[in-house]
This record gives C-alpha cells, structure tokens and sequence, in this order.
C-alpha cells in the first residue's frame, strides 16, 4: 500500500508445501501428535522459489510477521499479514519476489513457499500479503 492504495497485486500463484511442512504442520497436526506445527508467521524474500526441504527463504528479510488465519471457502484456508515499511527504513527499497509461512518469528521449519511477480517496496509504502492454501 502506497497512501493508501493498492500499487501491486501478483495474483495467484502456485505454492510448494515442504516435505517437513507435509509432515509436521498436516500429518502430525490431524493426528494430535506431540511436536505438530501450526502457522504462526509469514516471511518475505528477494530471492528464487523454496526446494520442498527448505527451511528458510531465499534473500528472506528480517523480520516474519504475525498472520490472520481465516477459512475462506470449505477447502481453503487463508493467511494475512501486514508488512510495515517503518520496519525496514534503512534496508528499502527492496525487490521482493518470495513468500513463506512458518510457526515461528525465526529459524523453525517452513510450511509452504513460493514466487511471485516481483515487486518494488519502498520506505514510503506497507505490505499487505495474503496466502491461500487450498486443498483440491
């Protein structure tokens, strides 16, 4: 958001769920086990698309924020989250071209990851990101 209004918006783009996101965050989490993970975070990056046994995101910036979790439709969830341009003053502009969602502010094991159209972020403009996770 630059003033206000909307200056970028990648649409939608496939996602890669890591091999420990299958495992920690679905798997163990259907089953109650001890150890499962839920999504907690989301992170931004300037660099390619995760490998499915990633961990961190390519070029990922600092800080991961906390996410808004809501179900959208019976087969898909949704993960927002705001980005604050104050956050990096001294690191923008940026071009950022990655995004992931993790269970914590750092390190931890990724969920899903993904590209998109790059994008231009500045110091005069928020981020207001939204990952969808649907199951078909």
């Amino acid at each position: 958001l630059e003033n206000g209004k909307v200056v970028g918006d990648s649409g939608w783009c496939k996602n890669t769920i890591m091999d420990l996101g299958f495992d920690q965050y679905i798997c163990q989490t259907i089953s109650g086990m001890g150890g499962s993970k839920t999504v907690q975070r989301m992170g931004i990056g300037t660099g390619t698309a995760p490998a499915s046994n990633a961990t961190a995101l390519d070029g990922e910036l600092a800080a991961r924020v906390t996410v808004t979790p809501t179900t959208i439709a019976s087969h898909t969830i949704q993960f927002a989250a705001s980005f604050s341009s104050s956050a990096y003053s001294t690191a923008l502009p940026k071009t950022i071209d990655n995004i992931g969602l993790w269970n914590t502010s750092s390190g931890g094991t990724m969920f899903a990851g993904s590209t998109f159209a790059t994008s231009q972020w500045n110091t005069n403009q928020d981020l207001v990101a939204s990952y969808q996770i649907r199951f078909t």
